[in-house]
């Protein structure tokens, strides 16, 4: 049961994040409008500190990367971990 709700949330972050790349190629998006600001208010917090982290390289934000590669690391950790 703690597996499957892991395993939903940490997908949803995925997904989240995914939404907010794709969506951020469209320059005319009102991130104030909803589901929009759903998407930014979620993905945000959780891209910020990589954006600290790893500056944009020739104008190309790869921060979103590494957040995905991290939920995915954590996702199979904390599924490792509750799967006993």
């Amino acid at each position: 049961m703690i597996v499957e709700i892991l395993n939903i949330l940490f997908e949803a972050l995925w997904l989240i994040i995914f939404l907010k790349v794709l969506l951020s190629w469209f320059p005319n998006i009102n991130w104030w409008n909803q589901p929009f600001k759903f998407i930014n208010d979620v993905a945000e917090p959780l891209l910020t500190p990589f954006r600290k982290l790893i500056p944009p390289i020739g104008g190309l934000d790869l921060s979103p990367i590494a957040a995905l590669i991290t939920i995915s690391l954590m996702q199979k950790i904390m599924i490792g971990l509750f799967a006993f």
